[in-house]
């Protein structure tokens, strides 16, 4: 038994299922070794995106995702998908192959420092020495990706380890590392004092984040916000945490977010804010809306607790454990009247739109798509405008609504789906996003093509890096530069050179009828729209 055979049998211990990766011959010892193993392999074709189809199927299946690349430029190229899944705590191991350990430093063909240069957006990462060192630290960097604060975790693994013989393998039962202790259970004391408070606020609100999914935790926020009627407002990377048809959901809030969701937050007299970061996008000036109220905060991360806003009652742990613990208490608030105000918001606040006809209303086609879509279906956002227009829109039932958040990776939407569909070949997922990222990931439509991955994909084409061109239109009053992307792909051909069906809606009139050609479809479907150059998310 090899090194290489050694990470093999640890994926095995771990239940992984699949790789998806790109290799070389710094990483061919273990693809070598995975042969003989039932784990299957998907063949991308750029490493960045290995690293977000692992990141789609970690936040289907709640499993944590593998990728493994090559050294030196398959290395660095992953580097932007690590960074994209540690902005949005999404847990991942990530193997790299290096040069030999003898020649490490010398700067021989493709070296890279890659432990060093991703050390601000890892977990942890490794650089592996010794062959038997292997199971040990497969089990820590699982158990670090996939606990407390979930992230990527990387291995940097050289050829020469990897081809080194080992002792007589033993895979690690449990793991105890002693500088690593994620709280998980709440302190007692603090869900009391957030009991008391809410048993004293007139005007209580749930933001729910990101962490409420990574928690798994969306089942008791609802009972939570049902049995004793509190209103609710998510981020970006909160959405579907609750339908988007909830009575109780007040929608998105932040800078694109629901007009009545901010208000609603802002006039709050006691704000749980469960899984969130306090980021900028959604909360621009803490000081102000946090100010004259109490503010309970709850994440499993202690470092995220105080860092962009003063926490009244500050609650580290587990959003499952702390929301049940809360469910339990004896609350008895009444919150009649603060929901009908909210009521009288969402009705008088909704944002006014005045579309082209002569294009597609992206806004009314994601609200028609959304409702045309299974009950447990997964959309995946890309960034840019079509982001903004899908989180605003999108109706949300008892699936998933999956987007590049902290990072803003354009891009991530094809490879994220491709990963979320092999996860889960039996539910519908579509892929949202605009002309210029699709150009960012259209490679991949190979890949699901090889093997045999089904891709529902809609491009917004409007001919401009739509998100930069409103910023341009605003700031610089209409003056664009390097925004327009003229030269972009006939993607009827592109459809046909990968063997996708293609449609294409050029305004509303038959806006029904595609969807459902387009959802029905057994194939996979590319259908583009033909979207307004000066349309705006505000």
């Amino acid at each position: 038994m090899i090194g290489a055979d050694s990470i093999v049998k640890c994926l095995e211990e771990e239940g992984v299922d699949v790789v998806f990766g790109y290799p070389g011959v710094a990483i061919c010892p273990f693809y070598n070794s995975i042969l003989n193993s039932d784990i299957k392999t998907v063949l991308i074709r750029t490493e960045q995106n290995a690293a977000h189809a692992a990141s789609g199927l970690a936040r289907v299946t709640g499993k944590t995702g593998v990728c493994a690349v090559t050294s030196g430029p398959g290395a660095t190229n992953v580097i932007t998908g690590i960074a994209t899944a540690f902005a949005d705590s999404i847990p991942l191991i990530v193997i790299t192959g290096q040069v030999n350990s003898s020649l490490l430093g010398s700067d021989v063909f493709q070296e890279a420092d890659i432990t060093g240069a991703v050390e601000s957006f890892v977990k942890y990462s490794y650089l592996v020495r010794d062959a038997d060192d292997i199971p040990r630290i497969f089990k820590e960097a699982f158990h670090l990706a996939g606990t407390g604060r979930k992230g990527p975790v990387l291995i940097d693994i050289p050829i020469d380890i990897q081809n080194a013989p080992t002792a007589r393998f033993k895979y690690p039962e449990t793991i105890s590392m002693r500088t690593y202790k994620p709280t998980v259970k709440g302190h007692a004391v603090q869900i009391q004092k957030a009991v008391k408070a809410l048993n004293h606020a007139k005007r209580p609100i749930i933001c729910a984040g990101g962490g409420v999914h990574l928690a798994g935790a969306c089942d008791i926020l609802r009972k939570f916000s049902e049995k004793y009627s509190i209103p609710t407002v998510h981020t970006m990377m909160g959405k579907g945490a609750l339908p988007s048809a909830y009575k109780l959901n007040y929608g998105m809030v932040g800078n694109n977010g629901k007009p009545y969701a901010n208000r609603a937050m802002n006039e709050s007299d006691l704000l749980i804010m469960v899984g969130a970061r306090v980021a900028d996008r959604a909360i621009s000036q803490p000081d102000i809306i946090f100010d004259n109220k109490t503010l309970v905060h709850i994440d499993v991360d202690p470092a995220e607790i105080g860092k962009n806003a003063k926490a009244t009652i500050p609650i580290v742990g587990d959003a499952d454990s702390i929301l049940n613990e809360m469910y339990d208490g004896e609350i008895l608030c009444d919150t009649s009247e603060w929901i009908e105000t909210l009521e009288e918001y969402r009705k008088t606040m909704y944002p006014k739109r005045n579309p082209n006809p002569k294009y597609v209303d992206p806004c009314e086609f994601i609200r028609r798509l959304t409702e045309k879509m299974e009950d447990d279906s997964i959309y995946v956002a890309d960034v840019g405008q079509n982001q903004i227009w899908s989180c605003s829109n999108a109706v949300v039932k008892n699936g998933q609504f999956l987007t590049s958040g902290g990072m803003g990776t354009m891009g991530y939407s094809i490879p994220a789906a491709m990963g979320a569909k092999y996860a889960c070949p039996d539910k519908q997922v579509v892929a949202v996003c605009g002309d210029g990222s699709f150009q960012m990931s259209l490679m991949e439509l190979a890949t699901m093509r090889q093997h045999n991955i089904q891709g529902k994909i809609i491009v917004m084409n409007n001919g401009y890096l739509g998100m930069v061109r409103e910023y341009q239109h605003y700031t610089y009053k209409d003056h664009y530069s390097v925004v327009d992307i003229s030269g972009s792909p006939d993607l009827s051909k592109i459809a046909e050179a990968y063997g996708f069906k293609y449609l294409c809606l050029e305004n509303m009139d038959n806006c029904n009828e595609v969807i459902d050609d387009f959802l029905d479809s057994s194939d996979s479907v590319l259908l583009e729209l033909n979207i307004d150059p000066m349309d705006l998310v505000k």
